[in-house]
């Protein structure tokens, strides 16, 4: 049996239809960049994560950096985040000419450590971005005492949590600012590249809807240096449509995890996901740990099984960033679960017998290298 470690195509067909009147409906109208179709959008997604508005940009990376540039980010700066994430969240600091410093992840939901947080701050900390690592909110109750205490600007980066809660709360909603991506693979994904910024500042807002569009308040007056940040009306449409399927697609993920957790428990060598008690997890990535993560990928791979990493290289070692002057041994436990992370299939469509085959593979090559 084969099972992908990810089918987008499945995602669509249902849909199919529908996006295809939604995309025929943008051409008729020609309302291409930016417009009515991102308008009603954005109206949509700020009400889903109970933020006052949201902005919809060109993709996660920009949805980062343009909110550091409306926070008035820049050099001399600081911004605090974890080294366990896509390489974007640092870019986005780079980009605005700011410092990324890093703290260590907390090994059980592999989010941004609070008690690291307090010993990271220097006068030149101007934000801080946790992550909501592979669907599950970091603990934002500590992160947002500490980023009050010392009067810093929080930007949750939402990329991977369309839907997550924290206490309630929907990710994004929490902090100053919630940054998405709505890349296709991603839980509520566009057909390209699309994101959006969430915020309850209507001022923050205002900023980021004016350096979306080369700091224009209105066409051919710019009271700002912006950027070419806006959204496709096209992605907007097929975006509308895929919300109002998002709750029952993170169910569905929740259930697959949840037979995961029930049926790899106690196996020898490997760690299953843990859900914090204060969070609702939407498993964009259902990740393992286990030392022999090589032998496991192929033993998964030649009985059909798909599967990825994320991610094998903290940001901190990688060589694009060698120059901050960070070293292997400086976040211990965000380099264990790099070496260690494997990424289980986990898309809505997967089937129960696909499911079982995952299952059945996984514990003949961990119980085999037991007996081996």
């Amino acid at each position: 049996m084969k099972v992908p470690f990810l089918d987008i195509k499945l995602q669509n067909e249902p849909l199919r239809d529908e996006i295809r009147a939604a995309i025929e409906a943008v051409i008729d109208s020609a309302a291409f960049a930016g417009g009515p179709f991102v308008e009603s959008f954005e109206a949509d997604f700020a009400d889903y994560c109970c933020a006052g508005r949201a902005v919809g940009v060109s993709n996660g990376t920009d949805a980062l950096w343009l909110t550091l540039l409306a926070m008035e980010v820049g050099p001399g700066d600081e911004v605090i985040t974890v080294p366990s994430t896509f390489m974007a969240t640092a870019e986005a600091i780079t980009y605005c000419g700011a410092r990324p410093v890093f703290v260590d992840i907390d090994e059980s939901t592999y989010t941004m450590d609070p008690g690291a947080l307090s010993e990271a701050i220097t006068p030149r900390t101007k934000a801080i971005i946790p992550v909501h690592l592979f669907g599950q909110p970091a603990d934002m109750d500590p992160i947002m005492v500490i980023a009050r205490r010392h009067g810093l600007r929080v930007i949750e980066d939402a990329a991977q949590a369309h839907g997550a809660t924290y206490k309630g709360l929907p990710a994004g909603s929490i902090g100053d600012a919630g940054c998405f991506s709505f890349y296709p693979g991603k839980n509520l994904g566009a057909f390209g590249e699309a994101g959006a910024v969430v915020t309850g500042d209507d001022e923050l807002c205002d900023r980021l809807r004016i350096l979306r569009d080369h700091g224009q308040v209105h066409k051919y007056h710019h009271t700002m240096i912006g950027w070419n940040c806006r959204m496709d009306g096209i992605q907007a449409a097929v975006l509308e449509i895929k919300l109002r399927h998002l709750n029952a697609a993170n169910a569905r993920r929740r259930a697959i995890a949840a037979r995961y957790d029930r049926e790899l428990a106690g196996l020898p060598g490997l760690v299953t996901p843990a859900r914090s008690p204060h969070a609702q997890h939407v498993y964009h990535v259902y990740a393992i740990r286990t030392p022999d993560r090589d032998d496991v990928i192929r033993s998964l791979a030649q009985n059909g099984v798909g599967t990825g990493i994320h991610y094998p290289i903290p940001v901190h070692l990688q060589g694009a960033y060698s120059g901050l002057g960070y070293g292997r041994g400086d976040f211990p436990r965000a380099e264990r679960c790099a070496e260690e992370f494997i990424s289980l299939p986990m898309f809505p469509e997967l089937t129960g017998p696909q499911v079982s085959h995952v299952v059945q593979t996984l514990k003949e090559t961990l119980c085999a290298g037991v007996m081996a």
